[in-house]
């Protein structure tokens, strides 16, 4: 599989993401990522390892502690595929609002015409 497969595969699952998303305030061990979830540190290490196999994630080696880091290369590489389809979309929907506008003057120039002309009402004296 490709690094871009296994980004977007890592990110596909809530639980990994919310990993991430701690990871990106700094290092933390895996008894501290999975102090927030209601599961088993074996079943947090297997996310873990999702994640490390997909290098969105660092294990270190300090004494005892074993930190997990944020990887952001692979994150950059996803975001930058993704990009040119934000801009493929933008362009898109930019077309699309001057084509609603364009209709919107046409509908309102084609109401004006049709609208009764007023009378207008001077005062004689």
């Amino acid at each position: 599989m490709d690094r871009l497969s296994l980004t977007f595969s890592a990110l596909a699952d809530p639980t990994r993401r919310a990993i991430l998303a701690r990871l990106s305030s700094g290092p933390a061990s895996v008894s501290e990522l999975a102090s927030p979830f209601n599961m088993s540190l074996p079943a947090v290490s297997k996310h873990l390892k999702v994640l490390e196999r997909a290098q969105l994630i660092a294990k270190g080696r300090e004494a005892q502690w074993r930190p997990c880091a944020i990887k952001a290369a692979p994150l950059k590489e996803a975001t930058d595929w993704m990009e040119q389809y934000r801009r493929f979309w933008e362009d898109r929907f930019d077309r699309l609002d001057m084509y609603l506008k364009e209709l919107q003057a046409k509908e309102e120039r084609a109401a004006a015409k049709a609208a009764p002309k007023r009378k207008r009402h001077g005062r004689n004296k």
